[in-house]
């Protein structure tokens, strides 16, 4: 890269402080490049910000990209790819994107083609301000001279394109912006070591010599980069990225611990690779990890760091560039596998006591956002689950123990026992659950005799109590959903957790505002809260929304209404949903359709609440099914035929009959039927009226009509059902203008109270 024309300076630059001249060195300011675009000028002492310099994202990922392509690596344009026959894992390939900028245009033995761009641009800075004062380019021929020092930055953008010939569509593209900085030179015996966090913007600045702790800096977003003030312009400076627990871990240590870590330079860490996101892609990045403290994508495996050689992954041929990558590559040898079901995986035990909580922080359960980990942990002699929760949320915390006090006596609310607190975090101790709702569906014969249907009632209990005290969950999902430990008894449970998004609506209110943001997980958020229109304030619905996909992933066993990861939050806005995992000639099928597509409807008022929901045939037995059958032909017996009831009932009846119903029963029960009274097949109301007269005499009938109709009341009811799937649902609808009615208290939710 070329560089402008250069001028003798002072190296020294003077300011005032309370009215008294004072003297700064350039050599006195370090700069911080963070994963967002931001160039931090920052005091060495300190770490405190003198001035920011913002520009566009270290990496850019077009949002219109369906397939996940490539990772690449902010720190210097490296890139990871899915390998293996099953995508199980990362691998790194051995070129960048600068290299392959510098290669462009060339075509991959796949058949990709490869076109880039690069951009080279120097910034001029005022060191004391950080006023941009102008722009050079390589084409320019403009000088400049200053009288006062200056800042020199030199940035590159390289722009990379990958079309693929095969499908005849862009396979990927991104952007890579990088800094030009002098290398680090080893014989500058720089004092100070700077170690920075793969997750989050946490900057900790250590003493070479004797390991103190000098400032502590969180930047708001992943540090890429660290450079020195150097001849006018950057040098790099050496910096260490850990994973992010591995770096709390080892400088926000408990009191017993300080002595350990003046020895943390000294101890040895291996390398493993974060993954984390941006907007709306993916990135990943080399982090050091110590005693085997490392972040790894549940059941992924990773290749060596070094990568696969490059023979297993480009071709060269006679009049081809030099680089002629392939995507088209196989899973290295020497991998190794995470442990099912782990994000953070950490050895060692040893144990912290805080209070009368006692935990390990190698028995790690899951984590949440901003750096909150749950572990495994015991309080007053009982198993429980640990919520380690950082100083910044403290308020978040104190406001989550707040709701969990004033909800957890229900038995389906996550239980809440105490907290304690140190001088680095406050840990909450809760119920300790034996596996999450999600984990139920992806591996179900760890609990075969568990009832799906029971989960989801319990669940929905859980949610109804929430809603009762005007407490909205905002985060509902399989993970948050718990299964408690079998009782004496062998019961399990379903419990509600993580009320680290919960509102409190305020009495005499309904709704809620989002100034602080869009609450929930991506995938399960409502689609009022994705809209965030001004003055719209969203009611507890979100969570009946978030509770239909919920039962629609856990009867599906794992899919989801909305569609894939990918795809899932823009479904949710267009309000495109599939439920093509039900058949419209199943019974407990056409049951479920109709509960999850009230749930998941766009519009929030048409939603049902809660107690309407567990009023829901999906949570009948086959006795009240029965039952239900029974009384409705009991209460339209006497009916006119013009009555409102019986014309609901008999509209769009033939479909439910399916024509004729007398033609599709077993011949013993036509026999049967045919030696009292007469039943008219397109009937509807016939086809109950029989129903309740077999049910009646059921021990006065034939051997062969019993052993037809099958035992009181399941088998006779899966008779009718399994002949007739849409029965139950177009009755139940029909008959929801009796709902205020007492005999029909047991099955509908009374009109006021909906």
């Amino acid at each position: 890269m070329s560089r402008p024309p250069r001028c003798t300076i002072s190296p020294v630059f003077s300011s005032q402080v309370n009215g008294v001249k004072s003297v700064t060195l350039p050599e006195s300011l370090l700069f911080i490049s963070t994963l967002d675009g931001s160039l931090h000028a920052v005091s060495k002492q300190t770490g405190d910000i003198k001035w920011t310099l913002r520009e566009d994202p270290i990496i850019q990922v077009p949002v219109y990209l369906t397939e996940l392509g490539f990772l690449p690596d902010p720190n210097d344009g490296s890139l990871y790819v899915l390998g293996g026959k099953h995508k199980e894992g990362l691998m790194k390939l051995p070129f960048t994107i600068p290299e392959l900028v510098q290669s462009a245009p060339c075509r991959s033995s796949d058949g990709v083609l490869y076109t880039g761009k690069k951009h080279d641009a120097w910034f001029v800075v005022d060191p004391e301000t950080g006023e941009k004062q102008t722009s050079l380019t390589t084409s320019s021929s403009e000088s400049i001279c200053p009288n006062t020092p200056l800042l020199y930055i030199g940035r590159t953008e390289y722009m990379l394109t990958m079309f693929d010939t095969k499908t005849q569509e862009l396979r990927w593209n991104a952007t890579y912006n990088d800094y030009s900085a002098h290398p680090y030179d080893e014989k500058q015996d720089y004092k100070m070591a700077h170690l920075v966090s793969s997750g989050d913007g946490l900057v900790v600045t250590v003493d070479r010599e004797t390991g103190d702790v000098l400032w502590t800096q969180n930047y708001g977003s992943p540090v890429v980069g660290v450079y020195l003030y150097y001849e006018d312009s950057l040098r790099h400076a050496p910096h260490m990225s850990l994973a992010m627990e591995t770096l709390r871990f080892l400088t926000f240590s408990s009191a017993k611990d300080q002595a350990e870590a003046h020895s943390t330079l000294k101890w040895s860490y291996h390398p493993t690779l974060y993954v984390g996101k941006l907007d709306s892609h993916l990135y990943a990045s080399t982090s050091l990890v110590h005693r085997g403290v490392s972040l790894v994508p549940r059941g992924l495996m990773l290749g060596r760091i070094e990568g696969p050689v490059t023979a297993g992954v480009t071709v060269s041929h006679r009049g081809e560039c030099e680089i002629t990558p392939s995507t088209d590559v196989q899973y290295p040898p020497g991998s190794t596998h995470s442990q099912k079901n782990h994000w953070l995986l950490i050895e060692g035990n040893n144990e912290v006591l805080v209070g009368k909580i006692s935990f390990a922080p190698s028995e790690v359960l899951g984590h949440g956002t901003a750096g909150t980990f749950v572990f495994r942990g015991k309080f007053d002699g009982r198993h429980i689950a640990v919520k380690r929760i950082l100083p910044e949320c403290f308020e978040v915390a104190e406001r989550e123990v707040q709701l969990l006090r004033e909800s957890d006596t229900h038995p389906n609310v996550i239980r809440y026992f105490c907290t304690e607190r140190d001088r680095l975090f406050t840990y909450i101790a809760i119920e300790l659950g034996a596996a999450t709702l999600q984990q139920y569906v992806e591996d179900p014969s760890c609990f075969s005799e568990l009832s799906p249907i029971t989960l989801l009632e319990q669940t929905m209990c859980g949610l109804s109590h929430l809603h009762s005290l005007n407490i909205v969950h905002r985060d509902l999902k399989p993970r948050n959903i718990l299964l408690s430990g079998p009782n004496s008894l062998g019961q399990v449970r379903a419990l509600i957790s993580d009320f680290g998004l919960c509102k409190k609506i305020p009495d005499g209110q309904k709704s809620f505002s989002l100034r602080s943001g869009i609450p929930g997980t991506e995938g399960w958020i409502a689609p009022e809260v994705l809209r965030n229109t001004p003055g719209s304030k969203p009611t507890s619905a979100v969570d009946v929304f978030s509770a239909g996909c919920v039962f629609y992933y856990v009867v599906s066993r794992g899919q989801h209404p909305f569609g894939d990861a990918l795809r899932r939050q823009i479904n949710i806005l267009a309000g495109e949903y599939s439920l093509s995992d039900f058949m419209e000639d199943i019974h407990d099928d056409v049951i479920a359709k109709d509960l999850i597509e009230q749930m998941i409807d766009a519009d929030a008022e048409s939603r049902p609440s809660t107690a309407c929901v567990l009023k829901h045939p999906f949570f009948w037995s086959p006795e009240k099914q029965l039952l239900f059958f029974q009384d409705v032909s009991d209460r339209i017996e006497k009916e006119p035929a013009d009555s409102p009831v019986v014309v609901r009932l008999e509209t769009a009846g033939r479909t439910v009959v399916r024509t004729n119903w007398r033609m599709h029963i077993s011949g013993p029960l036509q026999t049967d039927l045919r030696r009292f009274r007469t039943y008219k097949g397109n009937s509807v109301r016939d086809l109950l009226r029989a129903m309740r007269n077999k049910k009646h005499h059921y021990h006065e009938l034939p051997l062969d009509v019993r052993e037809t109709l099958g035992e009181l009341p399941e088998g006779f009811v899966i008779y009718f059902t399994s002949r007739f799937p849409r029965l139950l649902m177009h009755t139940h609808t029909a008959l929801h203008i009796c709902a205020h009615e007492r005999l029909f208290l047991p099955y509908y939710l009374p009109p006021k109270a909906n």
